[in-house]
């Protein structure tokens, strides 16, 4: 009787063994990966945070486990995916297509040729906002004002840079700059202690509804003219695009949009992160298409077929397998 006692105790101590070497070579074997995002205040945080949440939700079945940082930006998470600190990040446009070339902030480094992307997100637009009791009614009107361009780490400051170049104003002689993040610009306006800001946002932006809901009046100012044009023309990563201001910022008191320029937002990598953890990113994102969109009303308007469009640097080969079983691509 006892022997016969004795062999289902050990059929289950061998079971619970093999379990448990299972589970601990599960455990060796998950990928960790870290997605860069922005300012907690903008559509860059939350969206990382919806991606991070998609991945760790199955975990289990792909051994990829996620984290998402708030960091300062478009310029940060390129650099830190390039040092290897992170293997995604999101980041505008503009900025890979700079990084990816060696322009801009990356030419004394030269081309980041690793530079990978997945897909492309919401399109942010660059937005000038102003107190009205500063007497700003045009770009041109900025000179001699007070002006936050936003921090150098960030795709809002290359952005404000090439406007006001654009509409020929010079930013280091024709106006007191000051490079703080965009979401602490509205209390600088609101304090009276700047009498505009720049930033490049997703809509609805929670630094825009702040600058527009304090007891100091603000305007959006447009960002046009044939300078503003020629820029456009230029660089194929600028395209003209409205700000929704009176669907999103009634405080503003307008009733039609405010017409600029803006970029598109990517989801950036390395070529040295592994295919498949890039296909299982992806395909987490575009299987779960509908619930991605529901998390914040800047992805409310995606199309699938739109993220594979306004890239600026070659698509990872992880990316492209997913693309091509779903018929995305060719």
């Amino acid at each position: 009787m006892k022997k016969k006692m004795i062999i289902p105790f050990i059929a289950v101590c061998v079971v619970g063994i093999i379990f448990n070497a299972a589970s601990a070579e599960l455990h060796a074997e998950t990928v960790f990966i870290t997605i860069g995002s922005g300012d907690f205040s903008g559509v860059y945080f939350p969206t990382g945070l919806t991606i991070a949440k998609m991945i760790n939700h199955r975990r289990n079945v792909h051994g990829i486990r996620a984290t998402v940082e708030s960091t300062r930006g478009s310029v940060f998470n390129l650099n830190a995916i390039v040092a290897g600190y992170q293997e995604f990040g999101l980041a505008q446009s503009d900025m890979q297509y700079q990084a990816v070339k060696g322009l801009a902030e990356w030419a004394k480094k030269g081309p980041q040729r690793e530079l990978r992307a997945l897909f492309s997100i919401h399109h942010e637009t660059v937005c000038l906002v102003a107190a009205v009791d500063a007497g700003i009614k045009t770009i041109a009107d900025l000179k001699g004002k007070r002006v936050n361009l936003g921090n150098p780490g960030s795709g809002h400051y290359r952005n404000a840079i090439d406007a006001l170049q654009a509409a020929g104003l010079n930013p280091k002689r024709d106006i007191y700059a000051e490079k703080v993040k965009a979401s602490e610009a509205p209390i600088l306006l609101q304090d009276n202690r700047i009498d505009a800001f720049f930033c490049t946002v997703g809509h609805p932006s929670e630094t825009l509804q702040n600058a527009t809901s304090g007891a100091r009046k603000v305007r959006f100012i447009p960002i046009t003219g044939p300078g503003i044009d020629k820029l456009i023309a230029d660089k194929n990563y600028y395209t003209k695009t409205a700000v929704p201001v009176a669907q999103f910022y009634p405080g503003a008191g307008y009733s039609a949009d405010m017409k600029t320029f803006g970029v598109i937002a990517t989801l950036c990598t390395s070529s040295r992160v592994p295919d498949n953890v890039v296909y299982t990113i992806t395909k987490e994102v575009f299987d779960n298409f509908e619930e991605f969109k529901r998390q914040h009303p800047a992805l409310a308007v995606l199309a699938k077929e739109d993220m594979l469009k306004g890239l600026t640097a070659p698509l990872h080969p992880g990316a492209i397998k997913y693309f091509k079983e779903v018929g995305l691509m060719q």
